[in-house]
């Protein structure tokens, strides 16, 4: 069943940020949130940490306090601290009380360039994830040749049964539908082939499943399909989404280390680069990493983007931008409402009789 969708007039969305979080904190904080006024967006912003290093901020930038709520937070999760141990001493961190904030219902949705496994760790723990769904998912949007497609999962699972990538799927198609604005958005899982009988056993038995789930669900897509456009929300386990997502990062990296080395080998190869600057920025601008920073955590009962922590301010004002998109579309509850659809058509499980039950002894 492809997702359902109906437009309505809505409040202004209030989106809390960490201002403690990440390597440029608040400054790029600060910056993404007034880039995102800029922009034209209507979100109310709570900024949330120590109060008086925010205000200092805000003086220094020369910003008035009065059009930014600050909700304080006395401690701070260092991006090296283990998870576990963040969450039982920093009780009162930007990272919990972001969340708590979400929780109760305050704000709508959360942003952090914080420690990455604290905040999934605490989101989770605070928000717990929507009825109809076992686990969250990363999720992010990447360039290719037609537009964009969205991946997930990117790292959160590193171990997943083919329940767990259908409901990825499941989520990946209301996003897609609801912000991207795809009818009818085509799904795929990432395999080693495009043939329904490659791959393990838990990608076969999820595109068994997902045949009779979903009419949105193409069948498997290989690697090279991702950048090629051809589907619109790529499927895959946490561990293969991040090793991909690393892979073409560094396939990236490496294409510009090439390309500025090749226009700095001569004098004529310095002049053709003046005459390809013009071309360069496009391509530059169309692949800019900024652009598509704000990894989003799909499935939990509340919104939260992160960040990428060495974000500066633009590349932050996309993470509040993908925030504001996923609240205003109401994603959650449209995931939570085919989520629970989805349950229902599941076959009853049979309780399990032990061997001594099934035969006594005489």
């Amino acid at each position: 069943m492809c997702a359902v969708s109906t437009t309505t007039l809505q409040p202004p969305v209030r989106i809390a940020l960490d201002a403690m979080g990440g390597d440029h904190a608040p400054q790029s904080v600060l910056e993404g949130a007034l880039l995102a006024k800029k922009a034209g967006s209507q979100a109310e912003f709570t900024l949330v940490g120590r109060e008086d290093i925010i205000q200092l901020e805000l003086q220094k930038i020369g910003v008035d306090p009065s059009i930014f709520r600050i909700q304080p937070a006395s401690q701070v999760v260092g991006m090296g601290e283990k998870p576990a141990q963040a969450m039982r001493s920093k009780k009162d961190s930007s990272l919990r009380v972001g969340a708590n904030l979400v929780k109760e219902g305050r704000v709508d949705a959360f942003v952090s360039a914080g420690n990455t496994g604290a905040l999934m760790a605490t989101a989770r723990f605070v928000l717990k994830t929507l009825a109809g769904i076992d686990r969250p998912a990363i999720a992010s949007l990447m360039p290719t040749i037609t537009g964009q497609v969205l991946m997930l999962d990117l790292g959160a699972n590193v171990d997943c049964t083919a329940e767990h990538l259908c409901q990825f799927a499941l989520m990946g198609e209301v996003y897609a539908h609801a912000v991207l604005n795809i009818p009818n958005p085509k799904v795929g899982l990432l395999n080693i082939g495009s043939e329904e009988e490659k791959g393990n056993e838990v990608v076969k038995e999820a595109g068994e499943r997902l045949k009779g789930i979903t009419p949105c669900f193409v069948g498997n897509v290989e690697a090279t399909g991702i950048f090629q456009g051809k589907v619109d929300v790529v499927v895959c386990d946490g561990f293969v989404g991040n090793v991909s997502l690393k892979t073409a990062e560094g396939v990236a990296s490496m294409l510009v280390h090439f390309l500025r080395e090749s226009f700095n080998l001569s004098w004529l190869a310095k002049l053709g680069y003046l005459l390809a600057r013009p071309a360069l920025r496009r391509f530059r601008d169309r692949f800019d990493p900024r652009v598509y920073n704000g990894a989003m955590l799909l499935g939990l009962n509340g919104v939260v983007v992160k960040s990428h922590g060495s974000a500066d301010g633009f590349a932050f004002f996309h993470a509040i931008k993908a925030a504001e998109e996923l609240a205003s579309n109401r994603v959650n509850e449209k995931t939570q409402a085919i989520a629970l659809k989805m349950q229902a058509m599941q076959p009853p499980v049979s309780p399990v009789v032990s061997s001594s039950e099934a035969s006594p002894s005489p």
